[in-house]
């Protein structure tokens, strides 16, 4: 079930980047797609430990998913802010996530311990060790940080109203989590 999950949230993750790219004026149900293969990934570790499904290969698939979503969306920004500046931003963002990953579950499974384990994480600087241990805090950086991508992309394309006005204002609470996850993944 949670690897059936998996594969759901894939294929909603390509659908939303085709829209995007081949029909971008459908932007809002590129963003409810995006969305809904976002919250798959609460459900499908959800059900991996309720039915007793956990494995590494749904851990892989899980972790792939989620940084190959998350590459596609900052590579959309990178087009949505078209400056240099703007598509170093994004280009360095993809960098540091990809690679603060891998080195996570790199080492940490050289370990064989899992990368949010606080034995995993032992020896690590202090902010790291507390990001994985505090569920709370590690769930507001990781949904900050993807919410601060979703609102860009969501204000790059809506036009004026209230609705983009509580959009900026979400961003306002979004981009906090957003600058944590980053200053942890260096």
């Amino acid at each position: 079930i949670p690897n059936l999950i998996g594969y759901v949230r894939v294929l909603m993750t390509l659908t939303s980047f085709a829209l995007a790219v081949y029909d971008p004026s459908r932007w809002a149900l590129v963003l409810a797609l995006y969305l809904g293969s976002f919250v798959g990934d609460l459900f499908d570790g959800i059900a991996a430990r309720k039915f007793n499904q956990c494995s590494s290969y749904g851990g892989l698939l899980d972790m792939v998913t989620d940084r190959c979503s998350t590459t596609g969306l900052l590579y959309l920004l990178s087009g949505e802010y078209d400056s240099p500046l703007s598509r170093l931003i994004f280009l360095f963002l993809i960098i540091l996530d990809i690679s603060s990953h891998w080195c996570q579950m790199y080492s940490t499974a050289s370990l064989r311990t899992h990368h949010k384990s606080d034995e995993g994480n032992a020896g690590r600087i202090f902010l790291v060790r507390w990001y994985y241990h505090y569920y709370y805090f590690f769930g507001y950086c990781c949904v900050g940080a993807e919410f601060t991508y979703i609102l860009l992309y969501a204000l790059s394309n809506m036009g004026d109203g209230d609705m983009k006005d509580l959009c900026h204002k979400a961003l306002l609470a979004c981009v906090p989590a957003c600058g944590i996850k980053q200053v942890v993944n260096v």
